[in-house]
């Protein structure tokens, strides 16, 4: 292949790809802005009771004296999860009617950790995906359409960072010609924004590949997590499988003891009730993370008994879900704190030039286009010659 038929190549797979992803990229990058700031957004926006002011050291009340208010407050429900928020004293109860299995009845209750009092009571979340944050996050994550729609906006994704690929290679032979940052403001409007847009791309260049690449990881999420659960803890808890599920489960002070004394050095941020999804029929899934700047984003799951409280594995993530759980933090930027979330901020707004630009571009061609088919229509209208006729 000649070098002008690789470039018409390249431009043709940059062309394409940018054109079938840039609504939906723009889409996710208008609601990823709030979303880096979800933190701070979610606690200005956060409902109920401040938490309870106490001397520092305070010990925690019992995990099972909240759970007991909570099931005193819905006798008709089950326990699903439970969070423990490691930026303030909240512990979060997921709660669900029973033998219902459908995920937008759920819902959550806010207590606080040092009095176990109940802070708040929380929408369901068929209802929270309506609230603001709830919005920008369902229309990043799968467009409202579960799964399917992650798949797809994954793909999406595939093609935004085809594109930034091919736009790298399309833009090294017109850098031969200009200096980089040159912008030709004598020039028409089009080539302004064609020299803003080949600028503003190779600055995001590295920042757009890593948050691309992430964000199809994150897409995944979901049947990377059920591959794990369907080899390595089916594996892990082969011993139980003709065994009943536990209806009478151990207290959940005994199995956060015990998943606790199972990783020391390790913090519980979460545990899952047996029969959750993210569980198993009979036991705790309880995670865990590093207390160091990595560490604290690597997640350890630990599988207590639900019946006996004794370990039955810590269960090392593959590597797979390894690469998930780094992949979200550096998506959202959340690695250090409120500098790199604006630097992430600053760099998203200009991946929204980037695209809406690209667009730009295309309806500006099309239209100069058009304009050259007319000149030329109706100059053989007038003429009723061809103009290529009248010079030979």
């Amino acid at each position: 292949m000649t070098a002008a038929r690789s470039l018409k190549a390249w431009y043709w797979l940059h062309k394409w790809t940018s054109l079938i992803c840039t609504a939906f990229l723009l889409v996710i990058c208008i609601t990823g802005m709030p979303l880096i700031f979800h933190e701070e957004i979610e606690h200005w926006l956060q409902e109920g009771k401040p938490y309870a002011v106490v001397p520092e050291g305070t010990a925690r009340v019992s995990m099972d004296s909240v759970l007991a208010t909570a099931r005193q407050t819905y006798p008709g429900e089950d326990v699903e999860y439970v969070y423990m928020d490691d930026a303030e004293p909240g512990i979060w109860v997921g709660m669900s009617p029973a033998d219902n299995l459908d995920p937008k009845q759920h819902h959550y209750m806010r207590f606080d950790a040092h009095t176990g009092e109940l802070l708040h009571d929380g929408p369901t979340q068929f209802e929270e995906q309506f609230t603001f944050m709830g919005l920008m996050y369902a229309l990043h994550v799968d467009l409202f359409a579960g799964l399917p729609g992650q798949l797809f906006l994954g793909a999406m994704g595939l093609l935004f960072v085809i594109a930034i690929i091919s736009g790298v290679v399309l833009y090294a032979p017109f850098m031969k010609k200009l200096s980089f940052g040159t912008v030709r403001k004598e020039r028409s409007t089009r080539l302004k924004w064609l020299d803003l847009h080949n600028l503003l791309g190779a600055v995001t260049l590295v920042w757009a590949t890593v948050v691309g690449v992430t964000g199809v990881i994150n897409e995944l999420s979901q049947p990377l997590f059920s591959l794990w659960q369907s080899t390595e803890v089916a594996a892990l808890t082969a011993q139980y499988q003709n065994d009943p599920p536990v209806t009478q489960v151990v207290s959940a002070d005994l199995a956060l003891q015990a998943a606790q004394q199972a990783v020391p050095g390790n913090e519980v941020v979460s545990f899952s009730y047996p029969g959750n999804s993210y569980a198993t029929p009979h036991h705790y899934m309880f995670w865990t993370k590093g207390a160091t700047p990595l560490t604290s984003h690597l997640f350890t799951p630990v599988l207590v008994d639900a019946a006996t409280a004794q370990v039955t594995a810590v269960a090392h993530p593959p590597w797979y879900l390894v690469a998930l759980e780094l992949s979200s933090p550096l998506h959202f930027g959340d690695y250090a704190g409120l500098p790199l979330k604006i630097l992430w901020a600053v760099m998203n707004f200009l991946t929204i030039v980037v695209l809406g630009s690209g667009l730009y571009l295309w309806f500006a061609r099309r239209r100069a286009n058009d304009e050259r088919v007319r000149k030329l229509a109706d100059s053989l209208n007038t003429s009723g010659r061809s103009p290529a006729l009248e010079s030979s």
